[in-house]
């Protein structure tokens, strides 16, 4: 790789993944995974977009962060003042709607799971010890959970945001986008409330898995879930869509229950 064709490759990761409306973002982070394929391949690099490529070494993830702007062009998720009584300290500067939002992320993430880890390899990067959140779980600046808050004291308040580090990079950009804003804008409807805090300060991988639910761990898993008459995905998606797309899945994990792997051979080929 030459100098110059990496600093044009930087250039055209810039500008294309600058912060904009939600179905446009979900455009061109697909485009991104393109054109680093397809450039990879023109210098004989085969880039990697698996959620986790490697045995023992942390996976690809596929964070999404969003904020709602209000027409006026103000952050809907923060407020003028601090909440001098917050439910909990993290949320002393994030709005109703804000709280209301991160109500409907956490209640309706397990039932989506399939949208945000769509296959067999998503699974083999949540798990614990590798900056990859297993649980129901948010936190301020927190990189250990499924939700991560930003907000002031630790920015500014324009950038008050959730950033959703369950994805991996093998997502869906469209399919995680809309989750979020469906899951999201019914905790605003509701008007939800956050019943779940906070991870601590400090709280390493290795102790997530003991606070909250528990996320699926296999795709198998998260499609039950995702299609048990009472589930949100459900509600927002409706009953079409989401027998389709858990058809699809079905049909992935069918394959791999099939399939013989090379760690089945190495493994057993000799000892059996």
């Amino acid at each position: 790789m030459t100098q110059k064709w990496a600093m044009n490759y930087i250039s055209v990761i810039h500008k294309a993944l600058q912060c904009s409306e939600a179905k446009d973002m979900a455009d061109k982070a697909s485009l991104f995974k393109y054109v680093v394929k397809a450039y990879g391949i023109k210098h004989g690099i085969t880039p990697c977009f698996m959620a986790k490529p490697r045995y023992g070494l942390p996976g690809n993830g596929g964070y999404m962060n969003i904020s709602l702007i209000t027409a006026d062009g103000q952050n809907a998720f923060t407020r003028d003042t601090p909440d001098p009584s917050p439910p909990y300290p993290d949320v002393a500067h994030l709005s109703d709607l804000g709280r209301q939002f991160l109500a409907g992320l956490l209640i309706g993430l397990p039932d989506t799971m399939p949208l945000f880890a769509p296959t067999i390899n998503s699974y083999k990067r949540l798990v614990e010890d590798f900056w990859a959140p297993n649980t129901v779980s948010w936190g301020l600046e927190h990189g250990a959970a499924s939700i991560r808050l930003t907000t002031p004291p630790t920015a500014d308040a324009n950038a008050t945001r959730f950033e959703i580090r369950v994805p991996g990079a093998d997502a869906n950009p469209h399919f995680v986008l809309a989750a979020i804003v469906a899951l999201g804008w019914r905790g605003v409807e509701k008007k939800l409330e956050v019943s779940v805090p906070p991870l601590p300060k400090g709280e390493d991988m290795s102790g997530a898995s003991d606070k909250g639910v528990s996320l699926a761990k296999s795709l198998k898993e998260a499609v039950a879930t995702f299609t048990r008459p009472d589930s949100v995905a459900r509600e927002v998606f409706g009953d079409s869509f989401v027998e389709d797309f858990a058809g699809t899945r079905e049909h992935e994990f069918r394959l791999w229950e099939e399939a013989v792997t090379d760690w089945e051979v190495r493994r057993y080929i000799e000892t059996v």
